[in-house]
């Protein structure tokens, strides 16, 4: 017998466990065990990256965050925080030596250099914080209690669990207002310490800044030279507030105490501003249209030389997103969804031009100015966030990180492809389609149509954690998302056209539904609708109105009925602005007449999984619930999954695997 033929049956052996682990594909147990990438910061000599992983521990329900640092042309990299700890809010300090982070609320630092040092900085609780550039100096946020509770109120009903509010905004996203705003502080900082009392630089006003629940400390920024600090505020109170986009950037100069407002006259929002490094102009994103939060967002810029102030986007029918400065103030940089992905651009102040830098079939989402280069991080429907180095000149990148190697690496990948779908009025819509791993033409697939949420949120190359559509497509599905008008992507008139015509969206559905059936790869008598918010209405939509096209809906966090959403929702100026009215004005808008799902469901007829969260205040737990009662009412078979203890979005991983396996166990019974 040859020698070689332990060799060969060893061989032989392993080769179907080498297959088997190249054909596994995506799970919601492995999106799960995936490091979720962000990008922190730059260091001010350019030379450093400092970005975070975050990984997830199912069974314990929780997760930790690390920070790495980064030296960006030889891409070496090392942990420089406790890896069973989060660290978050990654910031060098201007000397370039020393890192500050947030850890359980406090600031800590570590040296670029050595380990982390023991413990944290100062006692003071905080949200976030920036250095001066001067290194003097810290800003940051903290939660300052201004209004009194019921025990205030009563001190002899100390067990007393009442509420009382005088105004609008008593609730917002998925808290109840605690009596508590968020105030812009500075502290002296020297030798590693806060010292001295902070300043709390809004004297204790009863406005938030940040803008939450999307705003962060992006919305506030020190001058070069540390005399001001500028930040977003909407001062406005209640009902006023909840009617109301008209946010400000406010001016506070340090040694005069002085306040000043940059954007007064401006009544829609005004926000993250940015100083040019020579402290000559002061950039910021602005909306035009009061109440409107989908506007186009301009890009600003003040002199302040001259106090003179222009807008640099105007003539580009595109938003401006995250604008950075080069170095020697001449250029900016940001991001935008043109063509439905979203890319980096550049504009000149020479010349105003603007110039796309990037392209490719991905998701730019984040963005900093390294010496000559700049650091993004970058993803797709079929890639998680990794972070790249981008040259402004060409557009090449080269990846920096591959934490998501593991297991992404080895996973079969599935397909996108774009298409061009013509609409019932013959307009043209760009249309993604994920196809499965090992797709094969000749089969038929059953389909789902993805509705995305927002209303106006674009679709681009992104990656969920959740509504992952590469996931829907490793278990066996086509899954077609259409970029159904008012979504940017395609200039401010299709991002426009939903206003007061929500109907005009659902359409645009049917459309893509239509063509996707005729596709030879596609079994039309298995097709499903599914999603979110805005998603989650066109499911209820759709479930009255498809005509019997669709097998099986699945609805999340949806709006049924329009009146009763107006009518506890608690960003106000949002529904005000999208139904062109109140539902009790004269004559009663034609939305809530036509477009509302309620007036459809005499029509139902097909199964509907209905997922709501309890702390959802943005589409409240009672839009859900009729749903579901009416389904249930109608005979039509349903299910409703509920979550006391999320709101709009899923945060939890046990909860978030749950919804998962219901969602694809749903899909398995009554449509596969």
């Amino acid at each position: 017998m040859s020698r070689t033929y332990p060799l060969l049956l060893l061989l032989m052996l392993l080769l179907p466990q080498q297959t088997d682990a190249q054909q596994q594909v995506l799970t919601p147990e492995l999106l799960w065990k995936i490091g979720r990438v962000a990008l922190d910061d730059v260091s001010p000599d350019g030379k450093y990256a400092l970005y975070g992983v975050q990984r997830y521990d199912v069974q314990t329900n929780k997760s930790s965050r690390v920070l790495y640092l980064m030296e960006i042309q030889s891409g070496g990299f090392r942990a420089i925080t406790d890896p069973d700890e989060t660290s978050t809010d990654g910031e060098f300090h201007p000397d370039g030596k020393k890192v500050g982070f947030l850890r359980n609320g406090k600031l800590h630092e570590v040296k670029t250099t050595g380990h982390a040092m023991s413990g944290p900085i100062s006692d003071l609780e905080i949200n976030g914080f920036h250095y001066a550039p001067n290194g003097q100096s810290v800003l940051f946020t903290r939660d300052v209690k201004l209004d009194p509770n019921t025990t205030d109120r009563y001190p002899d009903l100390p067990l007393a669990s009442g509420r009382i509010s005088d105004g609008l905004f008593y609730r917002h996203w998925k808290s109840w207002h605690d009596y508590a705003y968020s105030n812009v502080f500075y502290v002296n900082y020297k030798d590693g310490s806060l010292v001295g009392a902070p300043v709390n630089i809004q004297r204790e006003e009863r406005f938030d800044s940040p803008l939450t629940p999307d705003g962060g400390m992006e919305q506030i920024t020190w001058s070069p030279d540390s005399r001001w600090i500028v930040y977003t505020c909407r001062k406005q109170n209640g009902t006023a507030e909840a009617r109301s986009t008209n946010s400000d950037l406010y001016a506070f100069e340090i040694a005069s105490g002085k306040t000043l407002n940059f954007t007064e006259l401006n009544m829609g929002y005004d926000r993250d501003p940015v100083f040019s490094p020579d402290g000559r102009y002061l950039l910021w994103t602005s909306l035009a249209k009061p109440g409107y939060e989908a506007d186009r967002a301009r890009l600003m810029m003040l002199d302040l030389t001259t106090q003179q102030t222009v807008e640099l986007s105007a003539g580009w029918d595109f938003e401006v997103n995250h604008p950075v400065w080069s170095a020697d103030s001449k250029t900016v940089y940001f991001l935008s969804s043109e063509d439905f992905t979203n890319q980096v651009y550049e504009l000149r102040l020479a010349d105003k031009k603007i110039r796309r830098i990037t392209t490719g079939q991905h998701d730019i989402t984040a963005l900093k100015v390294a010496e000559n280069e700049l650091i993004v991080s970058r993803v797709s429907m079929t890639a998680p966030a990794e972070i790249f180095a981008v040259n402004p000149a060409t557009g090449a990148m080269r990846q920096l990180t591959f934490v998501t190697d593991d297991p992404w690496k080895s996973l079969q990948k599935s397909k996108v492809e774009r298409r061009t779908v013509k609409t019932f009025d013959g307009k043209s819509m760009n249309v993604w389609i994920v196809l499965p791993p090992d797709f094969d033409p000749k089969k038929k697939y059953p389909a789902l149509v993805y509705c995305q949420g927002g209303p106006q949120s674009n679709l681009s190359q992104f990656f969920s954690y959740r509504w992952n559509l590469s996931l829907m497509a490793a278990q066996g599905y086509v899954v077609v998302a259409p970029c159904r008008r008012g979504m940017p992507g395609s200039g401010q008139a299709w991002n426009d056209a939903i206003t007061g015509k929500w109907g005009d969206a659902m359409k645009d559905y049917l459309s893509a539904t239509d063509a996707l059936a005729r596709e030879p790869f596609v079994d039309a008598t298995r097709l499903g609708a599914v999603g979110a918010s805005f998603g989650g209405y066109a499911v209820y939509w759709l479930a009255g109105n498809h005509q019997k096209r669709f097998k099986t809906f699945i609805s999340h966090c949806g709006l049924f009925n329009l009146e009763s959403f107006y009518g506890t929702t608690e960003e106000v100026w949002f529904p005000h602005h999208d139904f062109e009215g109140t539902y009790w004005q004269t004559p009663i808008p034609k939305m809530y007449q036509t477009d509302s799902p309620h007036r459809y469901v005499q029509n139902w007829d097909t199964p509907i999984l209905v997922m709501h969260n309890e702390l959802d205040f943005r589409v409240p737990f009672s839009e859900g619930m009729q749903a579901f009662q009416a389904a249930q009412l109608r005979g039509i078979p349903s299910r409703m999954l509920s979550f006391p203890d999320e709101g709009h979005w899923m945060s939890k991983p046990q909860n978030s695997l749950l919804w998962q396996r219901e969602f694809f166990g749903w899909l398995e019974r009554t449509l596969k």
